[in-house]
């Protein structure tokens, strides 16, 4: 066997990890040693955006309503697009326990890693809803997502799961491997955040994340509706994950390897 031969057939050897990564990602997003880094970056942007998403919710009905919905459902979008362009790179920017989620199940993402993510971002989440509840007390039920007047839990529901879907399709068909990084992840993420909650909020809240909702539910103490948030985020991203492998089949080895299989 020659050199380039060798060469050519080390990725198939390589650990799993390495294997679905290489070539798609940066150093840091491979090497051990820096996976502190990653979950920095989680907890620093699920705070970020929990902060604004619920915080929105807190500032519009403690200033009478000088956030508007459309202030309030456009503000997570914009942060989620500043998240990704800033820190995408370094931990992919999920954010969300059902995008990490679906990266795993699509083969993305190594499932080892996936507890650490999922901690990360309930902890960015709680500290936001702290920092919120500290400030503010609890106005606007501390920025909670609940279904709205007249709407009743499985409609709440079912609308998280469509809204879900479109999320996650949207995160898998602009992604390089398992992370949301530049202009194309960005823009569509958080164009598709930003249109969800125009339309959707006032049925169910437009969370599509379950530590979004989750976070304010425990600091103000009322968890009867956080099921739908976990619940219908959760069925959602597996039915994008089901649409992807339609419109573009299970990646193989050779895909994954090359950073082709959830997109981007």
């Amino acid at each position: 066997m020659t050199e380039g031969e060798r060469g050519a057939a080390r990725p198939a050897g390589l650990p799993a990890e390495q294997r679905m990564m290489r070539g798609a990602a940066a150093p840091d997003f491979l090497a051990p040693v820096h996976e502190w880094r990653r979950l920095f970056s989680e907890a620093w942007g699920t705070f970020l955006l929990v902060v604004v998403a619920a915080g929105a919710g807190v500032v519009g009905a403690r200033s009478g309503g000088a956030v508007t919905l459309a202030m309030q459902v456009t503000a997570p979008g914009l942060m989620v697009m500043a998240v990704i362009y800033f820190m995408g790179a370094v931990g992919g920017a999920h954010l969300n326990p059902a995008v990490t989620l679906a990266f795993a199940v699509r083969r993305n993402f190594p499932w080892g890693r996936v507890p650490g993510y999922i901690a990360a971002q309930i902890a960015g989440g709680v500290a936001a809803a702290g920092f919120l509840r500290a400030m503010f007390g609890t106005p606007g039920f501390l920025g909670a997502t609940v279904p709205g007047p007249a709407v009743s839990d499985v409609s709440a529901l079912i609308m998280e799961v469509l809204l879900t879907t479109g999320l996650v399709s949207t995160i898998l068909g602009t992604a390089s491997g398992a992370r949301n990084i530049g202009s194309n992840g960005a823009l569509a993420v958080g164009g598709y955040i930003v249109l969800a909650g125009l339309w959707a909020a006032p049925i169910s809240g437009a969370s599509m994340n379950p530590v979004r909702s989750f976070a304010p539910d425990l600091l103000r103490g009322d968890l009867s509706t956080t099921w739908i948030y976990v619940v219908g985020p959760l069925v959602g991203a597996m039915i994008a994950v089901g649409f992807e492998w339609i419109l573009k089949r299970r990646p193989d080895r050779r895909r994954v390897a090359r950073g082709a299989g959830g997109g981007g």
